[in-house]
């Protein structure tokens, strides 16, 4: 099914795996996806299926933001995510180590001891900050303002 991934695997490289919504690319995700790249050597990037705990609808399809970010420098492949549990696309990738964004709110301790519990040696590692000024939510505002203008 990952072709790709499976060849990165057997040659050795270390796969990271980051997820997000990605729904406008600003610098923020770029940022975020240069800082997961240099923890492995083959970057894995899960598009969300929906955005968790906000109520905006998204511009863009899975299918579209998955392509765009596809074709971000970083990104060796980037995967829709399912609807069911998010870790089951984790299981499925098995992936070397985990890069959650600074704002992402999963518990890192309660994600390895889910991770642990499915059999998966993945380790997880946090960014420890955003990138200041960068946020879809804020883009969003500024053109909502510029469009009443």
């Amino acid at each position: 099914m990952h072709k790709d991934l499976e060849r990165a695997r057997k040659s050795g490289k270390r796969i990271v795996l980051a997820g997000g919504v990605f729904d406008i690319i600003h610098p923020g995700h770029i940022y975020f996806l240069g800082q997961a790249k240099r923890k492995g050597d083959f970057l894995v990037v899960v598009v969300a299926t929906k955005k968790r705990g906000k109520e905006r609808k998204l511009i863009n399809s899975q299918e579209k933001r998955a392509e765009i970010v596809a074709s971000l420098k970083p990104v060796d492949m980037a995967v829709v995510g399912n609807s069911g549990n998010i870790l089951d696309i984790v299981e499925e990738l098995k992936p070397h180590l985990i890069v959650l964004g600074p704002d992402q709110k999963f518990s890192q301790t309660q994600l390895e001891q889910e991770l642990k519990g499915r059999g998966l040696k993945t380790r997880i590692w946090r960014v420890p900050k955003k990138l200041a000024g960068y946020s879809t939510t804020a883009i969003l505002k500024k053109a909502k303002k510029i469009r009443a203008l």
